[in-house]
């Protein structure tokens, strides 16, 4: 009986200039855009889906923007938009905006693949920032498909510090998320 093997698919979280090289860019979200490039070519194109953080111009009255009160990723601004490196390994079709750290429709459209794999899926993710929407969809996607196998790889994901990164590893880990590339 031949072994079989679930659709591999990436999720690539939020890789936008505000947050590489803008508003809340860090040199270590700066370092990891050739390592998510690489890991996209990887894969098939059409298992290949990310998520863009959107605000809007109300942003700083948000609950969000109350508690980070940095503008960032405001729809259709330059910070908004994907890293150049990256954007022309993304289908636009697959990329989801959302207004909070989660994106429930990308679940969903996960959920919806699963069901209609043949084998199901595994999810890989990657991405920033690991400590906040990171860890928000993983945990996410965890919910909404708790047999389906969920795979952060640390080396491709950069947290707001490096201390906040390694705790959000630890708490991934901890519900059962697998972790590679962890230094």
């Amino acid at each position: 009986m031949a072994v079989t093997e679930p659709e591999k698919i990436l999720v690539v979280i939020d890789m936008q200039k505000d947050f590489i090289d803008g508003s809340l860019g860090t040199p270590e979200a700066e370092a990891i855009v050739d390592r998510v490039a690489d890991k996209i070519r990887t894969y098939d194109s059409e298992h290949v889906y990310a998520t863009r953080d959107t605000h809007l111009d109300d942003y700083l009255e948000t609950q969000e923007g109350q508690n980070l009160p940095v503008v960032h990723c405001l729809k259709g601004s330059n910070g908004w938009r994907m890293s150049r490196r990256l954007s022309p390994l993304i289908r636009e079709d697959h990329i989801f905006d959302k207004p909070t750290f989660g994106s429930l429709d990308l679940a969903d459209k996960l959920s919806s693949l699963n069901d209609h794999a043949k084998d199901g899926i595994a999810i890989e993710l990657v991405g920033l920032c690991t400590d906040i929407c990171v860890v928000s969809n993983a945990l996410l996607f965890k919910a909404e498909m708790p047999e389906v196998k969920i795979s952060v790889d640390a080396s491709c994901c950069a947290g707001v510090t490096p201390e906040k990164h390694e705790a959000a590893l630890d708490t991934m880990e901890s519900c059962q998320i697998h972790i590679t590339n962890r230094k």
